[in-house]
């Protein structure tokens, strides 16, 4: 019996073993390792939201690589349109019917870029026509002259919501005051030369009186950048310089060697030029999926020649304020500006619920674009056919052309630096955890080969003795028989 028990021990194990080696598996059944089943189930559930999840960034590297495509063909477009803009501005040779033929240009050139926009899809999502992005709609117009938003905020997923702003220091325009005293406007400026920004001006003593200067000056304001007027002060008069454009980037330099208007021949501003301050307040969402507020500091004049009026924050971020709001009360104090509409499209790369990532595609509508330069203007309101507007209309496309390409290169960023990193780090713990489940869950042949002939040689050694035993009571009975 006891043969028989080990014997039978030893044909389950064999059984088992077999199993082993025909699967490949050690773990066959709930009952050979229960511990393991319920880790290596784990394992297994997560390797497969892993696979799909490199799938996942693969897909949404293939979205981002279809937007920039779109958007670089929009920057081609808006570099088209940059060279007709130069071409209208030289008024000097340009008549009326080529200003017409230009704008006719740039409106059809304008309305591919709006086409680009509105038909760019990746399957049937439109990507860049605001729906998969961010819209930032100003409310108050007397106020803020335009916005922009991205998709990030304070480092965080912007959301829907209002804008409010706090103004906290207002942009000044830098103006220097002369300091030679007039009676009337009507009379005569000294003979003389002095520089303004660079550019010479010079009065004969005879037929030069405070107006005409002023009007002399004004009209190479495009030049200067600076603007004059006759002030009253004290019963006399004086002429004042004043740079057209708000903050710290645009100076007033007045030279005068011959005292013409001034008894310091190289006078410091009366008024430094000052960006505007200003704290933003915007609805994100936390890292956990939470709604909340967050409040950044925008500062004006953050870029090379940028307006003081042009706040922006470090990501891109940026409202521009008008006159009124720089002047006024109103937004001295917290001040509902505009609201945030956040279309963004969810990539779910990782295995679990909490792993998934938003991101506001970029709006290239022309209405967005170019919006940072002058008051409730953008690329789609430009127009050559004056002098005036031909040189607003360069100003807007810069801004544009600069916009633009903030938005390839955050979009460009997000794709290189989180979903193609996000692809490699998951390639690499699907690797390991691969190999730690198979640890638990597949079998080492090698050592099932040797104890499956272990146990072979058990079974073999088995059955001899099963017989010999079995031999053993005939012995007994063949001396019973003898007896």
């Amino acid at each position: 019996m006891m043969a028989l028990r080990n014997l039978g021990n030893t044909s389950d194990n064999i059984a088992m073993s077999i199993s082993r080696l025909s699967t490949g598996l050690k773990i066959t059944t709930a009952a050979d390792d229960p511990a393991g089943l319920i880790i290596s189930e784990g394992m297994r559930a997560q390797l497969s939201g892993i696979s799909r999840a490199i799938q996942n960034s693969q897909d949404a590297v293939n979205m981002s690589k279809t937007a920039e495509g779109a958007l670089n063909e929009v920057q081609t477009l808006l570099t088209n349109i940059r060279g007709i803009a130069v071409h209208a501005a030289n008024s000097a040779v340009v008549d009326s019917a080529q200003l017409e033929a230009d704008q006719q240009q740039i409106q059809s050139t304008i309305q591919s870029i709006d086409r680009i926009a509105s038909t760019t899809s990746f399957g049937t999502k439109k990507l860049l026509n605001g729906t998969a992005g961010i819209t930032a709609n100003v409310t108050d117009s007397t106020d803020v002259g335009g916005a922009y938003f991205g998709s990030s905020f304070g480092g965080l997923q912007i959301s829907n919501g209002p804008v409010t702003v706090t103004r906290t220091t207002a942009a000044a325009q830098t103006s220097l005051q002369t300091n030679r005293a007039f009676t009337a406007t009507t009379d005569v400026v000294p003979a003389g030369s002095f520089a303004v920004n660079g550019y010479t001006f010079t009065t004969d003593g005879t037929t030069d009186t405070v107006s005409t200067l002023v009007a002399k000056i004004n009209a190479q304001a495009s030049n200067t950048g600076v603007t004059a007027s006759p002030v009253s002060s004290g019963g006399f008069f004086h002429i004042t310089l004043t740079a057209n454009n708000y903050g710290s980037q645009f100076p007033v330099s007045y030279f005068d060697a011959n005292n013409t208007l001034n008894t310091v021949a190289n006078p410091a501003p009366t008024v430094a030029g000052a960006d505007a301050v200003a704290t933003v307040t915007a609805s994100i969402l936390t890292s956990t999926g939470a709604l909340s507020t967050t409040t950044v500091n925008f500062t004006g004049g953050r870029g090379p020649k940028e307006s003081g009026l042009r706040l922006s924050d470090s990501q891109g971020n940026m409202i521009l304020m008008t006159g009124t709001g720089n002047t006024t009360g109103t937004l001295s104090s917290a001040t509902g500006i505009g609201t945030i509409a956040a279309g963004n499209v969810r990539f779910q790369i990782g295995a679990y619920s909490t792993e998934s990532v938003s991101y506001g595609m970029p709006d290239s509508r022309a209405s967005n674009l170019g919006t940072g330069v002058l008051a409730n203007q953008s690329l789609s309101t430009i127009d050559v056919r004056s002098s005036n507007g031909a040189q607003n209309a360069m100003d807007i496309i810069d801004s544009a052309i600069t916009q633009l390409a903030s938005m390839r290169g955050n979009l460009g960023s997000f794709q290189k630096n989180f979903l193609e990193s996000t692809v490699r780090s998951l390639g690499v713990a699907q690797e390991n955890l691969t190999s730690t489940e198979s640890t638990i869950r597949d079998a080492d042949m090698a050592e099932e080969i040797t104890r499956y002939t272990r146990l072979q040689v058990l079974q073999s050694s088995g059955m001899s003795v099963l017989s010999q035993a079995n031999q053993a009571p005939n012995q007994v009975l063949q001396l019973l028989k003898g007896g």
